[in-house]
């Protein structure tokens, strides 16, 4: 089936959005057949509501292999190298 791009309006908001072909064929491959009721932005705010306002804490750290700065989701203690995504995604 050949799908389309559709400009839908947000539930919360009220802004218009696009609901692109490709979007259109992911939602079809997982058996989903309602369209999305909130644009993007609205989406990422109510799944952090429901999460309680969760909000990853990130820590800076210095990257054992290209020395680079980086954001890590976990306190870095000093007795294990730590890498960027960078290297990280080169090493695994």
């Amino acid at each position: 089936m050949a799908y389309e791009d559709i400009i839908l309006q947000c539930a919360d908001c009220g802004c218009d959005f696009e609901f692109t072909a490709s979007e259109q064929e992911f939602y079809a491959s997982k058996g989903l057949t309602n369209q999305p009721k909130r644009c993007k932005p609205c989406r990422n705010a109510k799944k952090s509501q429901s999460r309680g306002g969760y909000q990853r804490r990130m820590y800076d750290a210095v990257c054992s292999e290209c020395g680079e700065n980086a954001q890590v989701p976990f306190q870095p203690s000093g007795d294990r190298p730590v890498l960027c995504k960078n290297c990280y995604s080169k090493s695994y």
